[in-house]
């Protein structure tokens, strides 16, 4: 995992070009986002606001390469991955993204370090360097001493960085969270943006939020806003 602070560069890690989606209700076909362009700066930490159903996730599942576009193209890293294949995009996936969800998405049966180890199993890492690999991780999210603990004998925030230790254990270019602090409560929410916020600024990680909290957003260098799936213009 890199630790020093990097440079700065003016090459966008994340391109949108006309980027639409819409999705099938019965018969109907629903909009959810029109014609979206716009470029995310390398080691930037982006909040994306909007009310409920403005296309947020949306979005964020678009560049992550979880769900596909209707028209446009997205780049991520100078790779067109709205141009892979199924398989090609899983693979991408694994090695680029690095998840963070709203209610954490742990196995219960596993221990802190067989969670965070689970997306290193794909890799062809061997035993000895995945445990190097999960040690840091659980080091750099403060969890190093509760590396056996299962989920459930851990508190929300402890599991939410869990979480991300196993988002960044695979060094991946972007970190994108869905509602990273919307089951927590204050301080614990806190202490996860702090956690954020250290990862983009000293490990150099491309950070990608979705968030309905301003608070929350606050800890962001740049917040974008969705409205009706349209991109309003840019806050700082």
């Amino acid at each position: 995992m890199t630790t020093d602070t990097p440079e700065t560069t003016a090459s966008p890690i994340v391109r949108l070009r006309s980027v639409s989606k819409s999705y099938r209700r019965g018969g109907q076909i629903v909009p959810v986002l029109e014609e979206i362009t716009f470029d995310i700066a390398q080691g930037e930490f982006l909040a994306l606001m909007g009310p409920s159903g403005s296309g947020k996730s949306t979005l964020l599942n678009l560049i992550a390469g979880i769900d596909k576009v209707d028209s446009g193209a997205i780049f991520v890293g100078g790779v067109e991955i709205t141009a892979l294949s199924e398989s090609e995009l899983a693979i991408w996936r694994g090695l680029n993204v690095g998840f963070i969800f709203q209610f954490y998405n742990l196995i219960p049966v596993l221990t802190a370090f067989e969670n965070v180890e689970l997306p290193l199993l794909l890799t062809p890492l061997n035993r000895r360097e995945r445990r190097e690999h999960v040690e840091m991780a659980l080091r750099v999210v403060g969890l190093a001493d509760r590396m056996d603990h299962r989920p459930g004998q851990l508190s929300g925030g402890q599991q939410q960085r869990v979480a991300i230790a196993r988002a960044v254990v695979t060094d991946p270019t972007l970190l994108v969270a869905d509602e990273p602090t919307g089951d927590l409560d204050r301080r614990s929410a806190e202490e996860i943006l702090h956690l954020l916020e250290r990862l983009n600024r000293e490990s150099g990680k491309s950070v990608i939020m979705v968030t309905h909290d301003p608070r929350a957003a606050e800890q962001a260098r740049t917040v974008r806003h969705l409205e009706k799936g349209f991109l309003a213009d840019a806050a700082s």
